[in-house]
């Protein structure tokens, strides 16, 4: 039987199609028909409900005449040296990055991890076989969806306990590398928060560079810890960015998903190929938007409220969840990642919640790929994203193991 580009980019070794639906319509269809036992809270989706910081009403008002006027694709010229004056700052750089060459503005990082892949297949030539993408399992679905598109084979590295919840950079052979385009790195990860230190992101730096793909880090839940804050991975690409692009957001920094903006910084060489298939394939980035995110950039106080919300939070969360579900307090991110498999595994789990607790979690299951062997390294698992206020987010807790035990 014949199959199109995007079912062959989706086919693992075995031959198994991969369900590509959102997790989160697995997820309706999961409850569907499922009454919730108590009032519902939502902790299935990872949509930060902290308040808007004050400075954005009048900076959008101050710049709203600039909605007259197509914006440059690249971003304005403030923004991108904003954007490159805050990650010099962030991650203790030894060079500011150039704004005009090494920064873009995006609508979130959404946007730039799903086209970053198409760019890269463009980018990144001469592959010893068929193109690939490397991609962390589980994994935050753009980074498959452009893949896909790319037609490249979207290969799944493990992210398990064994291995930090890292992919294990030790299993990946020089056959994979040599055909390799991009890979994908989250760090804090999401689901498991896990932190890769700088050892990791030199390493895996150093793979890049030899083999000659490039490096997509997602950035995005750096500013969201308990404890120091995540190396980065232009951190490690010293002087030069070569082969490296960090994804950034405001969404979960500033508590802006709904103003849908961000970048990409670093390899020069591949920001403009992007950009190029940006002018012809993305939005631009409304001017007003971008100037609150020169302010956003400017100003590290309302980042330091936004933390010590969720450190409260995982502080319940240690009273509450204690040793049970194998918790550990993660390093960085917003989510609990819970270990249900004593329960039944993250399907029944969640649907268990929803049933009894009116708790809507997400089946660990739904955010990762069957591996070639047919284990799931998230079917043990259901996602917790803490995200409401403290009492919603004790209730919550407190619902969990009345529940679950």
């Amino acid at each position: 039987m014949s199959m199109n580009s995007a079912e062959r980019g989706l086919t693992l070794s075995t031959g198994r199609i991969a369900d590509t639906r959102s997790p989160f319509v697995r997820l309706a269809e999961l409850i569907a028909d499922i009454k919730p036992g108590q009032p519902a809270i939502d902790l299935g989706v990872g949509e930060p409900k902290h308040g808007v910081p004050a400075f954005v009403a009048p900076v959008m008002a101050a710049h709203v005449n600039e909605l007259g006027r197509y914006p440059r694709n690249e971003g304005t010229p403030q923004f991108r040296r904003a954007a490159a004056e805050w990650a010099a700052r962030r991650y203790k750089l030894a060079r500011v990055p150039d704004p005009d060459r090494e920064v873009l503005v995006l609508n979130g990082s959404r946007e730039g991890l799903f086209l970053g892949a198409i760019a890269a297949k463009r980018h990144v030539a001469n592959r010893a076989g068929r193109p690939a993408i490397l991609i962390p399992n589980p994994f935050y679905a753009a980074y498959s969806a452009g893949a896909v598109v790319a037609d490249c084979e979207v290969v799944y590295l493990p992210a398990t306990r064994d291995t930090g919840f890292l992919p294990d950079l030790d299993a990946l052979d020089g056959a994979l590398l040599g055909r390799t385009v991009a890979m994908f790195l989250a760090s804090p990860s999401n689901p498991q928060g896990a932190v890769a230190d700088l050892a990791y992101l030199r390493r895996v730096t150093a793979m890049a560079r030899r083999y000659g793909f490039l490096l997509f880090c997602d950035e995005c839940y750096s500013e969201i810890y308990t404890r120091s804050a995540p190396p980065g991975a232009l951190e490690a690409a010293g002087d030069e960015f070569e082969n490296v692009l960090l994804f950034q957001s405001l969404s979960k920094r500033s508590n802006l998903p709904g103003l849908r903006i961000g970048f990409v910084m670093g390899d020069r060489r591949f920001i403009a190929r992007f950009l190029e298939l940006r002018s012809v394939a993305a939005p631009q980035v409304p001017i007003p938007s971008q100037e609150v995110a020169v302010a956003a950039y400017g100003d590290e106080a309302h980042v330091d409220a936004n933390r010590d919300l969720y450190r409260e939070k995982f502080d319940l969360a240690d009273r509450i969840i204690g040793d049970r579900y194998g918790y550990r307090r993660p390093a960085g991110g917003f989510f609990l990642w819970l270990d249900v498999a004593a329960l039944g595994g993250s399907e029944v789990v969640a649907a268990k919640l929803w049933r009894e607790a009116g708790v809507r979690v997400l089946p660990g299951r739904y955010a990762a790929r069957d591996q070639n062997d047919g284990s799931n390294p998230g079917a043990a698992y259901i996602r917790v994203a803490m995200v409401h206020d403290k009492e919603t987010t004790s209730e919550a807790l407190h619902r969990i193991v009345a529940v679950l035990g």
